[in-house]
């Protein structure tokens, strides 16, 4: 089915209605013990969140950062195209590519965004793996625009996982969610490969020390 189709439409502002009162009976809990939440006025950021924890970023974005629009980055491929469409009904931006298709664009938008005074999101093992890996597009995105990097993970005291390469996690209805914000990592000038590849491990161990259950 195509997704500019009608049906599509109607079966897209279904699921979008089901989903918005979905997110809304979870409890939300935010844990943000570095402040990131008044940091984020100030400037612009990086949001780094596991492919597996995405599912429920707006209910955690919408009451914790509503004064500085955020621009996700979203795989170009057909899959990428509805969760493209329901971060936008959800009222953040879109920035298609990843490193196999449109990497450069994408990259380059990127930047712009955070110029441009925009957070943007990504998932630094994302869209195929491995899991809990953090690829160098982060690194090399956090290098060239200056912007910190600020990790998110979620975890919910009721869950399903689904059995994809991550395990993607879906939370039951009314469970807890406990947003935790991870302190804002700078990353400075790089002058070799070897010290690339330790500043790539410094942020994937920033955000794996927020995760409680793998």
């Amino acid at each position: 089915m195509k997704l500019d189709s009608w049906r599509a439409r109607v079966l897209i502002a279904l699921g979008f209605g089901l989903y918005r009162l979905w997110a809304r009976t979870l409890r939300l809990q935010v844990e943000d013990p570095n402040g990131v939440v008044a940091f984020v006025r100030n400037q612009p950021v990086i949001f780094a969140i596991w492919h597996n924890r995405l599912l429920m970023l707006p209910r955690v974005f919408d009451p914790s950062f509503p004064t500085r629009q955020s621009y996700g980055l979203i795989s170009a491929s057909r899959d990428g195209d509805l969760i493209a469409i329901f971060i936008e009904r959800s009222g953040y931006g879109t920035i298609r590519g990843s490193s196999s298709r449109k990497g450069v664009i994408a990259l380059r938008q990127l930047v712009d965004t955070l110029s441009a005074n925009g957070n943007v999101l990504v998932t630094p093992d994302g869209p195929r793996g491995p899991v809990y890996q953090a690829s160098q597009g982060i690194v090399f995105l956090a290098q060239k625009s200056g912007a910190p990097v600020v990790p998110i993970h979620m975890e919910y005291s009721s869950c399903w996982r689904l059995k994809s390469w991550d395990r993607f996690v879906v939370p039951r209805p009314f469970a807890k969610l406990r947003a935790i914000l991870g302190a804002p990592i700078a990353i400075p000038p790089i002058e070799s490969a070897e010290q690339f590849e330790a500043e790539r491990l410094r942020l994937q161990n920033a955000m794996m020390s927020l995760v409680e259950q793998p």
